[in-house]
């Protein structure tokens, strides 16, 4: 998510400080605490400006939902739709997906959404795909067994790339479309999914069933390939 520097970020990022985890690591096992009685834990990774998050959250009440944005930007809009919308279901944390592994426990959570991701196109570029199979082995760690990776995106390129990985990893796929809305809108969408469909954009989805595994050491020769 690339934006515009904010001149007043700090200021309205602290309007929304009852919505941002600051110390995620420090909630590693106890994200339920924010939430007791919640019945599932999901977990969003790029949230962007949080129409799907505040969306989904407001569809789902008896669900906590983590939304995880690096773009601090794209983030405080998000916080501030879910403050006007009164959510009280949703906390977003300023991260990497790649540390997902530092901030939850294993199998703590039970569903995760990848949308419309980076494709990273350039071949030499493809570890910083969030489906390249190290990213799939932190994901299968903190999710439960049988939980799911729901994945959309509007690039078919990344979405068979995407699907191979799945398949190295070992873990099965369901409910796989490459026109999500072909007969009229499906799900809650995206910003930039509204804008896709708006234009005709064919949008590919999966659902990954998913399990812990771990990847084979690399030779140090194969690290840098």
């Amino acid at each position: 998510m690339r934006m515009r520097k904010m001149k007043n970020l700090e200021p309205r990022m602290e309007a929304c400080a009852a919505f941002r985890i600051t110390e995620p690591e420090a909630r590693k096992g106890n994200w339920r605490d924010l939430m007791p009685g919640c019945t599932a834990l999901w977990v969003e990774l790029g949230c962007g400006k949080g129409k799907f998050t505040a969306e989904t959250a407001r569809a789902n009440p008896e669900v906590l939902l983590i939304a995880v944005e690096r773009c601090r930007e794209a983030m405080v809009v998000a916080m501030e739709k879910a403050r006007t919308m009164g959510l009280t279901n949703v906390y977003f944390i300023d991260m990497d997906a790649a540390g997902i592994e530092e901030v939850f426990a294993p199998g703590e959570i039970d569903r995760l959404f990848v949308n419309f991701p980076d494709p990273w196109p350039r071949k030499k570029n493809a570890k910083r795909r969030l489906t390249f199979r190290t990213f799939l082995e932190h994901y299968s760690q903190v999710t439960a067994p049988g939980g799911e990776l729901h994945f959309k995106t509007d690039n078919a390129p990344l979405f068979a790339f995407s699907l191979e990985e799945f398949a190295f990893c070992g873990l099965n796929v369901k409910n796989v479309t490459r026109n999500l809305h072909e007969n009229g809108p499906v799900g809650i969408m995206t910003g930039y999914e509204e804008k896709f469909y708006a234009l005709g954009t064919p949008i590919n989805r999966c659902e990954v069933i998913m399990q812990p595994f771990r990847l084979p050491e690399q030779r140090p020769e194969e690290a840098e390939a």
